[in-house]
């Protein structure tokens, strides 16, 4: 799947986000006109694509990363602490 120009503006703002002022609800907002939620969507929808791994690597790499973590939580539960209770 080739990316559209607004796949590739969004995995852009992903990579940089933090760089515009206010929270990134409220950028994404100006910069997209779509709410957070529909944002989030698409951005998941791009993180398998090789396409975007192609356009943006450390974002999808780290995109994969975090989505692992959270099955990985989700399935496993809350990790146990190294360390025995006192």
């Amino acid at each position: 799947m080739a990316l559209s120009d607004g796949d590739r503006a969004l995995l852009d703002f992903e990579g940089m986000w933090w760089q515009w002022p206010g929270s990134k609800k409220v950028a994404i907002r100006h910069h997209f006109g779509f709410s957070a939620s529909a944002y989030y969507r698409r951005l998941a929808a791009l993180v398998d694509s090789a396409d975007a791994l192609d356009h943006a690597p450390l974002v999808v790499r780290r995109l994969r990363r975090r989505r692992s973590l959270r099955r990985k939580h989700r399935f496993e539960g809350a990790v146990a602490p190294s360390h025995p209770a006192r």
